[in-house]
């Protein structure tokens, strides 16, 4: 952690990660200045920019496989190991119509979720795990104010998402979320949320859910996913004993990987209780 004051900081964004994904907090750096790309030139204005690839320079590449936002973009037909979000750099592909329309089964609509609370009362929230913030440009459309978790896991999630106009916050599911006691209208979480986390840690994140959304929140856990028997004797019971009200509940196979794994979705739509939330 030595550098120079006043000088810069060094370039060390993987090992730091690695502390975060561990629940570490490296230790500040309050007196040097981080890199920015030498070429570096404004973000489109909004609204462009919600729906817009951003410039090459905005981003410093040491850290990433992928030198330029081209790269990231077609990554999916040259993939080679692993990836998260392998295909949502891709403005114009999935994410263009992600969470649109009225949905269906696993798959809840934006407007679906807002029409169970009266209008305007759900105005902030957070996604936890986003990716490159679809999930809150899609609200910012309907004036929902989201704040990002994402890391940047072989990719520049977070400058990313800041210049698509979104706000994203950079911390891992093994931190305590940096909210006040009964504060938010909605958390949501895509994919993150499931059995590749510790039970023990995903019933820590649960109850930090429960504890940042305001009485009548909403919890939006958006296709997690686990192994047949597991949903019935872990993680739906571990999921109920938090305390949520189930507005919708919906289980499905998750058959992308073939069905012999006997893998599982839910997606459901929780409220904490608007009274006796302890």
């Amino acid at each position: 952690m030595s550098y120079k004051v006043n000088g810069s900081c060094p370039d060390d964004e993987f090992l730091a990660q690695r502390l975060l994904l561990k629940g570490c907090e490296p230790l500040p750096r309050r007196r040097c200045h981080p890199a920015s790309n030498a070429n570096y030139v404004e973000p489109y204005p909004l609204p462009k920019s919600l729906w817009s690839t951003p410039s090459d320079s905005s981003v410093v590449w040491t850290a990433y496989k992928c030198k330029d936002y081209n790269c990231l973009v077609n990554r999916k037909k040259n993939h080679n190991g692993f990836d998260d979000c392998l295909d949502c750099f891709d403005l114009q592909g999935n994410e263009k119509t992600r969470w649109e329309g009225k949905g269906g089964g696993l798959d809840f609509g934006v407007d679906e979720v807002l029409g169970f609370k009266k209008p305007g009362t759900i105005r902030i929230g957070l996604d936890i795990g986003g990716g490159v913030a679809t999930f809150a440009v899609r609200m910012r459309e309907r004036n929902v104010t989201i704040v990002t978790t994402s890391m940047n896991l072989n990719g520049p999630f977070n400058s990313f998402i800041a210049s698509r106009g979104v706000v994203p916050l950079y911390i891992s599911i093994s931190q305590r979320l940096p909210f006040f006691d009964n504060t938010l209208d909605i958390v949501h979480s895509m994919h993150v949320l499931s059995n590749w986390i510790p039970t023990t840690l995903l019933h820590f994140a649960v109850f930090d859910i429960y504890r940042i959304l305001r009485p009548g929140g909403l919890f939006w856990l958006d296709h997690f996913f686990c192994v047949g028997e597991q949903l019935e004797e872990v993680y739906g019971p571990l999921i109920e004993s938090v305390g949520f009200k189930k507005l919708k509940w919906v289980v499905g196979r998750k058959l992308d990987r073939g069905p012999k794994l006997r893998e599982m979705y839910l997606s459901a739509l929780l409220e904490k209780p608007l009274k006796n939330s302890w």
